[in-house]
């Protein structure tokens, strides 16, 4: 049986008038609401072809159609068109990521993941840059007290993580400047995985004197570099699932919240995903998600990725307005971003 031309218009009136009202749509409803130029007998017919092709569902042999799965990818794919915003959305996306742009990237991170729930309504996931995409700015060594030493590490990205390393015995203040000028240059621009035993070597060599407390705090440092996990996930809404009608139910709704309490599994489906990625129901891998629509894009510099961004709701939800929401938000946080890294 064909996809022809009549069966995608009566499709795609079912699936918007479904989203919109989030009740089962009927012959006699598309016939009244949309000008379909047909009678509601032949509607009906090819709402039953539709149902055959897999594209529909009857909940009750009584009730109208809901879409399947399979409806949602076809409508993604095929049918949405992705609307402009109005200037005041626009504006209001700007300030807030501009007004936040001041702070380190993993704040604007947090204010971006903020302003995309509260625009859509869903739950919104960003994970911040990864230790593999990310190139060390800085590292800098500021003694704490005579046997803690405060290791601050900065990376091209933004992100800022923060260590006390134990001496056990004092350094002196033009040792650690020395460490600190010593580690800048060898290492400023790698990344994490680029430390090895050889650079290690190199660096120990580049430092006459003192070996012991060198090797003592380097090796502090090389160890807390392999350590820190940069890559973190902020999730921001996911209360607002609770107001969906798919979600009423306590037993669904708990084990959602559950999933997007999982800091691990988010870190996993964000890693899994393309540059832009709509994954739609039982298209999920994570059998928690198999209920839900994940649409996910990614961040970054002058074209090198840092992260992903998404958003997590019902698969009945507004898709155009969504894709439109979070790609207007992920050019402003690219320029955010860029500006951060530029300085």
């Amino acid at each position: 049986m064909d996809m022809d031309e009549r069966k995608l218009r009566i499709l795609q009136a079912i699936i918007d008038d479904y989203i919109n009202t989030g009740e089962p749509v009927g012959s006699r409803t598309l016939s009244k609401k949309y000008n379909l130029g047909i009678s509601s007998a032949t509607i009906r017919n090819e709402m039953s072809d539709l149902e055959e092709m897999g594209y529909l569902i009857q909940l009750h042999t009584s009730s109208g159609r809901i879409p399947s799965d399979k409806a949602y990818r076809l409508y993604v794919d095929k049918l949405i068109e992705v609307p402009k915003l109005t200037i005041a959305e626009e504006r209001a996306i700007k300030k807030y990521i501009v007004d936040s742009a001041m702070y380190e990237v993993d704040k604007v991170l947090k204010c971006t993941a903020s302003i995309l729930s509260s625009l859509t309504g869903l739950a919104s996931i960003v994970n911040t840059p990864t230790t593999e995409l990310s190139y060390i700015k800085a590292i800098t060594l500021l003694p704490v007290n005579k046997s803690n030493v405060l290791l601050t590490i900065i990376t091209d990205s933004g992100v800022i993580r923060q260590k006390v390393l134990k001496t056990f015995h004092e350094v002196k203040d033009d040792i650690l400047t020395e460490l600190n000028n010593l580690i800048n240059t060898s290492l400023k621009g790698a990344t994490i995985d680029d430390i090895t035993h050889k650079l290690i070597s190199e660096l120990k060599e580049g430092f006459s004197g003192h070996e012991d407390i060198f090797m003592s705090l380097l090796q502090s440092v090389i160890e807390s570099l392999q350590e820190v996990d940069l890559s973190k996930v902020y999730i921001d809404g996911a209360v607002n699932i609770l107001n969906f009608p798919e979600y009423q139910d306590i037993a669904k709704a708990k084990s959602m919240l559950t999933f997007l309490e999982n800091e691990e599994t988010l870190k996993n489906l964000l890693k899994m995903n393309d540059k832009f990625s709509i994954v739609i129901g039982s298209e999920n891998n994570i059998e928690e998600a198999q209920g839900c629509a994940i649409i996910t894009t990614t961040y970054g510099v002058n074209g090198r990725t840092l992260g992903t961004i998404g958003l997590i709701g019902p698969t009945r939800m507004q898709y155009s307005k969504v894709i439109s929401i979070l790609n207007n938000t992920v050019d402003e946080l690219n320029k955010a971003i860029t500006k951060n890294y530029e300085e």
